[in-house]
Order: C-alpha cells, then structure tokens, then sequence
C-alpha cells in the first residue's frame, strides 16, 4: 500500500490567472468589492479624484466583479476593462449589462496590453501582484498609451499581505519614477493611498 505524500503541493504563483480565478469560483466577490465599507469609500475617493472631469477612454485592468467599473462608465465615453479571472469577468459584464460603451474581457495586463489611446488609466488594487520589474514595464507600456493630457490614477491598499509582491508606497514609488508624467494629485487615506500623474 503506498504510503500518501507528505509533499505539499506547489503553491500557486498569486499573479496567475489560476490563483484569481480559484479564488472567484470558491467566492463570487472574495474581496467583498461590492459590500466592504472600506472599498465603498475607496471607490468613493478615487471618483471624487476624477474631479468631475469626463473622459473620451479609459482603461481599467483588473476589474474584478465590476464595481468600479460600473462607476466609471457614468463619467467616460468608453471604458475597457480587463480581468484575469473568467469568472470575474462574467460578473463584471452582467454589472455593467447597462452599458454598452462598457468591454470587459479576460485579459492580463503583463500579456494583453491595450491597442487604443487613453486619457484616463486606471490602476487599482493590482500594481503590487507584479515584481518591480513587471510593474515598470507595464508602467512604461501604460504611459506609452496615455493620450497628452491623460491621467494616470494609482490606487492601492497600504496593508500587508502574503499575496503581494510589492508593498502599496512601493507600487507608488515605481509609478513615480516613470518617465512622461507629472504628479500633480495627491492623498493619503487610512488604509490606501492615491496618486494622479499626468502625461506631459
């Protein structure tokens, strides 16, 4: 009779499409996006950061369910958004069933990235999934697609967790060192922080 391994089995890489898409089927909102008072006032926060602005096209990876997403698309023309988890897309798109300027889409921002030209990208809550050098040059792909005048906004928890690859000030840090782009916003909020930069 074999004897059952006491091997773990390998861990699942936490910027995977696998990882993000177990997780969504064991739980349809793991992050409680759509319920959490703190993510509420997040979106809140990064809406007010907009400062009534509206926008022609905006890009938005790592969607999840929809939440902001569906924010976004009372304030733009067109929003793309984007998600690893298939599941997670599912959800996002019956969200935003009322809009049709709204495309979700399973995509990976490392291996998907966008055709079009945007005047608003955001990037919130994933920056810290990636390793310094990912994130830099998604960073520069991102700023390459920025439309003059176009805002980046950064948002992102300042907590700990073992899923993450860089802390929030790091994910801040690198997104300031791009090369194109301005700080010209701003804040510090218990919990998270969020940038505005603008392309020359």
């Amino acid at each position: 009779m074999t004897e059952p391994s006491t091997i773990d089995p390998p861990a699942i890489d936490p910027s995977s499409a696998e990882f993000f898409e177990r997780k969504y089927q064991r739980q349809p909102d793991p992050w409680n996006f759509g319920s959490s008072a703190y993510e509420l006032e997040r979106y809140e926060v990064t809406l007010q950061a907009l400062a009534g602005r509206r926008f022609r096209h905006a890009f938005e990876p790592g969607c999840s369910v929809g939440v902001l997403t569906e924010r976004l698309a009372h304030v733009c023309e067109q929003v793309d958004a984007i998600d690893l988890s298939a599941t997670a897309v599912q959800a996002a798109k019956s969200r935003c069933a009322g809009f049709d300027w709204v495309d979700v889409r399973t995509g990976s921002l490392t291996d998907s990235p966008p055709e079009a030209e945007f005047d608003l990208i955001v990037l919130s809550e994933i920056g810290y999934y990636l390793d310094p050098g990912e994130l830099d040059r998604c960073g520069k792909a991102l700023v390459e697609k920025l439309s003059p005048g176009g805002w980046l906004l950064g948002v992102h928890w300042l907590g700990d967790s073992k899923d993450h690859r860089l802390s929030g000030d790091q994910v801040h840090t690198i997104l300031h060192s791009l090369h194109g782009i301005r700080l010209e916003h701003a804040e510090r909020h218990p919990g998270f922080r969020l940038d505005r930069w603008t392309k020359a």
